[in-house]
């Protein structure tokens, strides 16, 4: 038996968590994460959005919201960008580690588009400025997680 999630999104509840720090980065995430959940078929009121200081708060409220059984997928929105200082290194692991380590306490599928780049310039290029947008790529993840973990559940192909 194969099983394989869908890009339809009707009747999904979704939670976003972003990340305040890099706004201007992580609110271009955002837009692309809603327009992708909204053109999948996932209702504007079935969205909630969680905004929290930075992306190291990412995985605990990912892990609040998972944790509630409301949602039917958690999308984690971010931008780490490398400094002068092993903060990045730091930062960008505990992020992406604690986001992968949410999805597997919950059962939850959670989905990372946390940007970690060496400049400003290629984080705005995957936000959709010049180019594809990880926002959307993350949305659209979590909805085929969502419905295949649904199809896993009833025995569905």
């Amino acid at each position: 038996m194969i099983f394989e999630g869908t890009p339809t999104g009707e009747g999904l509840h979704v939670a976003i968590v972003v990340a305040r720090w890099n706004a201007l980065i992580t609110r271009a995430l955002l837009d692309g994460a809603t327009d992708a959940l909204r053109r999948h078929g996932v209702a504007d009121a079935d969205v909630d959005v969680a905004w929290v200081p930075g992306s190291f708060e990412i995985p605990l409220a990912a892990r609040w919201l998972a944790g509630t059984g409301r949602y039917d997928a958690v999308v984690c929105l971010g931008a780490v960008i490398r400094g002068a200082t092993p903060h990045f290194d730091h930062i960008a692991a505990a992020a992406m580690q604690g986001v992968a380590a949410a999805a597997r306490e919950t059962g939850v599928p959670i989905t990372a588009g946390i940007l970690t780049t060496d400049t400003a310039d290629q984080a705005l290029q995957r936000a959709g400025i010049k180019g594809g947008n990880k926002g959307a790529e993350a949305a659209v993840a979590a909805i085929e997680m969502a419905t295949l973990g649904r199809r896993i559940a009833e025995g569905r192909r």
